[in-house]
């Protein structure tokens, strides 16, 4: 599957049944855990990983002035996100400081960004609810972020809510929450949670007529296989 192919795929599918998939081949710790959408509209985040890592602050390396340097961590990292990419932020899980505000996610946004996650918080996180990107963290946290975290690094690999991320995994949202998809395997991942998103289409079908889950959920009968199948060939302009 193609990269763009891929891409649009995930757009379709919940992070649940990711979920699911990632752990049918032993990948058990994927989703971001934590975080969740300022804003729920329906529509999922999807992009490559492009990552910044915060480090304790230390007080003598981390005062106002450290943002006249033009190649500041933070401020680079917005300035060189590729567009398309989901901005993701190790901020060891600490919200008490915030990962960013609303001028520089509005910043990513215009440069094309395709969201932004951290395990941390967000100053100004109604603005940031209000912009035309998605964007994931734990709770509004008003502190400037030298306050507790020092940018340390660009584009490294990371940890982001327990989960971990390397530059160029696909990061998936949606309004419950956000997943890592290793970039190696996500074209595969993508075919296999798009089929069992139809299927779970037609179980809730199934149930909401009445019928019960065994044998249906899991699928474990042969007569509701040809049964899916059937209904598959029924729907499948309608997907």
């Amino acid at each position: 599957m193609q990269k763009s192919d891929t891409i649009s795929s995930l757009r379709k599918i919940s992070v649940a049944t990711l979920a699911t998939a990632l752990f049918k081949r032993g990948l058990r710790n994927q989703v971001i855990q934590g975080v969740h959408p300022l804003t729920q509209n329906g529509e999922n985040m999807v992009g490559p990983a492009f990552t910044l890592r915060y480090m304790p602050a230390r007080e003598d390396r981390n005062g106002l002035d450290v943002f006249l340097d033009p190649d500041h961590p933070q401020r680079k990292a917005i300035e060189t996100c590729p567009p398309g990419s989901v901005m993701v932020i190790d901020s060891r899980k600490d919200a008490r400081a915030a990962s960013a505000g609303d001028i520089l996610v509005t910043r990513l946004m215009k440069r094309g960004g395709a969201g932004i996650v951290t395990d941390g918080g967000f100053r100004d996180a109604s603005s940031i609810g209000q912009l035309d990107m998605p964007a994931y963290h734990q709770r509004p946290s008003p502190p400037t972020n030298l306050t507790l975290h020092e940018a340390i690094e660009i584009n490294g690999p990371i940890g982001c809510g327990d989960a971990p991320v390397f530059p160029g995994d696909i990061i998936v949202g949606d309004d419950d929450s956000v997943i890592v998809v290793p970039a190696g395997i996500a074209g595969e991942i993508a075919l296999e949670a798009l089929e069992m998103t139809l299927y779970e289409n037609f179980v809730i079908e199934r149930v909401r007529e009445g019928a019960s889950i065994t044998g249906l959920y899991p699928q474990t009968d042969p007569a509701i296989k040809k049964q899916f199948n059937e209904w598959k060939s029924n729907i499948a302009n309608r997907f």
